[in-house]
């Protein structure tokens, strides 16, 4: 994990504050925030920091008050905020409203970003274009109605072709911003400087963004060719926002993020895009311990590393909030605390061995299946009950309390959706979200799967082609559970299969006939070709909700697979693991088909632990994870290599008389690396421009690793030298 260059852009984080030495965490790039008068000269402190520039902004809302009261172009442009139908506008803030993308306010924020251009970014980042489904009633949302359907506005809560409508709309109007901005500014950098600028867009996942109830972009991106990558904006203020399986209701962190992380991944699938997972060691919602922070954190990391399909990753939103901020303590929460010293080095720890997961030697162990769940960013349109009009609470992750009425939990709970995925993934099955959207633009898209799940009461298929392609990998020998009782009212929605000569009463029934399946077929598993489809007659929120449903989805599943394969044994484990190189990262679920523990042998590092101690016995209970560091995984014949370190390791070099580093991080921040030593090494010490003092360090005979305590000096260069034993 040293002498990796800052443009190979593994790590990063974003921040809005000034460059701190208390918070400088050494990463490839920073992406400094905002586009605010002091812009400039944030870029031109943290880019003679060594960091390679980004700049990030917001899409959907910011700081834009000149344009809201008219400074820009002499007009006020309130009538651009998004609002609801109760005349009031959706705010990010005091007035900060999310915003309508019009053409006016595009070429707004394309006129503000190019003072960012000119300062010399490398790229930029539009976060969150965000459209809330309760949105959809302002002047500037009634006129881009007039002008996309050709018909006069309807109010979207007044039946539910008006609500699917309105939020195509809204997906639309972000998918045209985001084109013209990104385009124009790409231009601009071209004939101005010669400056191949690059744009990235942090998103929520499609899953998170459906359960609170927010319409974007998502897939549409991947047809603009102006948008280079995503950050998935997954973290634990969206990952333990409460779920329904079997009937409970709770917190499940790490597998929401889990299915999170899967979904995103899809945005760069088959194409040459970038994608960063995000982690946050806090969240939002600053009302919880650090030891609660530290729990869900953990979830999340582990469950981004079992998809190896990503390797870079950003560290931290905020780190200023983390390393200065105070969070309640655990004996009194009206007192708040700063960041314990021990868990500030583990965090170190992390955030640096992440610049190392770009791996190409991966072994999963166990099952190693995996099992696609179809879903769509029509998900996103149909995330209002139309009958039951419930109290339309704003949720973001950070007030529980704003979602109280039963209809609205019920809503929040997104059962349609986990009530497919956790019976199978509960059950240590490598359960994927799959986007159904892609089918069209992807050849062999669905290639690497032999069994999806479907369900159109949820989310509804945009194009009737889809089915034809799903219909050809059946015959061609896939396994299809369909799961759907009709029921959805969104089926009546003004869609092809109820237009012109299309009279399908569901889409269901026009994928059955693509499948050469009677409409009206009984429940079990019916042979198409050389696949199997397996059909449930039921509601899929009927599966989460006890565990006779969650039983109901697991056997039909069963069944299809055994009807496939005669020799298929169905085998269920509480567990996931996998390897990524010398790293090891497994997670035991609790609510599984036991409670038995995970027992891990060998000679690991054990990355979550601050003092980076090696460990030859793991057990892992249910609701705990690991991130380990295989010492037994065969190396390169190094004299010297760093398994861990809490900083950022430059110009490691070894002679005859020992080895030295320079290391960097955050001022005066406790720090630790384990480093492998042919050698055993006599002493160490800490060696700045004017003086060298000897530091604590112990010695392991059994891995030739010696771990190292030191402190950082953000000020000026700081080596740690060590000096071996003489033979």
């Amino acid at each position: 994990m040293t002498n990796r260059n800052r443009t190979e852009e593994r790590t990063g984080f974003q921040e809005s504050a000034p460059y701190r030495s208390s918070y400088d965490l050494q990463t490839d790039f920073v992406m400094v925030y905002g586009i605010d008068k002091t812009m400039p000269e944030r870029i031109k402190k943290w880019k003679e920091k060594g960091y390679v520039i980004h700049l990030m902004t917001g899409v959907a809302w910011g700081e834009y008050q000149d344009y809201l009261y008219g400074k820009v172009d002499g007009r006020t442009h309130w009538d651009e905020a998004q609002k609801n139908k109760q005349g009031d506008h959706i705010s990010h803030g005091v007035d900060v409203p999310y915003m309508v993308p019009t053409v006016a306010y595009t070429n707004y924020l394309t006129e503000r970003i190019k003072i960012a251009v000119d300062a010399g970014v490398e790229a930029i980042h539009l976060e969150e274009p965000e459209f809330w489904v309760d949105g959809g009633y302002s002047d500037a949302f009634k006129r881009e109605w007039q002008i996309y359907y050709k018909e006069p506005w309807m109010p979207p809560h007044e039946s539910e072709d008006a609500q699917y409508r309105a939020s195509k709309l809204k997906a639309y109007l972000y998918k045209r911003s985001l084109d013209r901005l990104c385009s124009e500014l790409k231009e601009y950098a071209l004939v101005k400087y010669n400056r191949f600028l690059r744009f990235y867009v942090p998103t929520h996942s499609l899953i998170n963004y459906t359960q609170w109830r927010i319409v974007s972009p998502e897939s549409a991106l991947i047809d603009l060719p102006a948008v280079d990558g995503y950050i998935a904006q997954i973290w634990t203020g969206t990952s333990r926002t409460p779920n329904v399986y079997e009937g409970v209701r709770k917190e499940r962190t790490f597998e929401s993020a889990f299915l999170e992380y899967g979904m995103m991944q899809e945005l760069v699938s088959g194409t040459e895009r970038r994608m960063w997972f995000l982690h946050d060691p806090i969240e939002d919602n600053p009302r919880y311990t650090w030891s609660d922070y530290k729990k869900n954190y953990f979830k999340t990391v582990v469950a981004s590393l079992l998809h190896p399909e990503v390797a870079r990753f950003e560290v931290s939103p905020w780190p200023r909030r983390i390393f200065d901020g105070k969070y309640p303590s655990e004996e009194n929460h009206e007192v708040k605390e700063a960041i314990p010293e021990e868990y500030a080095t583990t965090l170190l720890n992390i955030m640096h061995t992440l610049g190392n997961m770009n791996q190409d030697d991966v072994q999963v162990y166990g099952r190693q299946e995996k099992i696609g769940i179809l879903l769509s960013d029509s998900m996103m349109y149909q995330r209002k009950n139309i009958a039951a009009q419930g109290s339309e609470a704003k949720y973001d992750g950070t007030d529980a309390a704003a979602v109280e009425k039963e209809e609205d939990i019920k809503l929040l709970n997104f059962s349609h959706f986990y009530g497919l995925a956790l019976p199978l993934l509960k059950r240590g099955f490598w359960v994927r979200p799959v986007q159904l959207d892609n089918v069209r633009r992807f050849s062999n898209y669905l290639k690497d799967y032999r069994v999806l799940m479907l369900s159109y009461e949820f989310l509804k298929p945009e194009y009737p082609d889809l089915h034809n392609a799903i219909a050809q990998w059946v015959k061609d020998g896939g396994i299809l559970t369909y799961v759907g009782d009709d029921g959805d009212p969104y089926h009546k929605v003004r869609e092809w299969w109820n237009n012109g000569k299309q009279k399908y009463d569901s889409p269901r029934e026009h994928l059955f006939e693509s499948l050469g399946l009677t409409t009206n077929i009984h429940a079990g598993i019916h042979s198409v070709g050389k696949g199997i489809v397996g059909y449930l007659p039921q509601s899929p929120d009927s599966c989460a909700e006890s565990k006779q449903g969650a039983d109901a989805l697991r056997e039909i599943v069963k069944s299809s697979l055994e009807t496939a394969d005669q020799s298929f044994k169905w085998e269920e484990n509480n567990y996931f693991m996998l390897q990524r190189g010398p790293y090891r990262i497994a997670a035991v679920m609790d609510e599984s088909i036991h409670l038995s523990p995970l027992e891990i042998e060998g000679k690991f590092v054990d990355l979550f632990d601050s003092q980076l101690p090696i460990r030859e016995k793991i057990v892992l209970n249910p609701d705990d994870n690991v991130f380990l560091y295989d010492l037994n995984y065969e190396r390169q014949n190094n004299q010297v290599e760093v398994i861990a370190a809490s900083s950022r390791i430059e110009n490691l070099v070894h002679d005859e008389e020992g080895f030295e580093m320079v290391v960097k991080g955050p001022e005066k921040m406790k720090a630790v690396a384990r480093v492998y030593s042919a050698r055993k090494p006599q002493h160490a010490s800490m060696v700045t421009a004017d003086k060298a003092n000897e530091i604590k360090w112990e010695w392991d005979e059994s891995s030739n690793t010696i771990l190292l305590h030191y402190f950082h000096d953000s000020d000026q260069e700081v080596k740690i030298q060590v000096r071996w034993e003489n033979d």
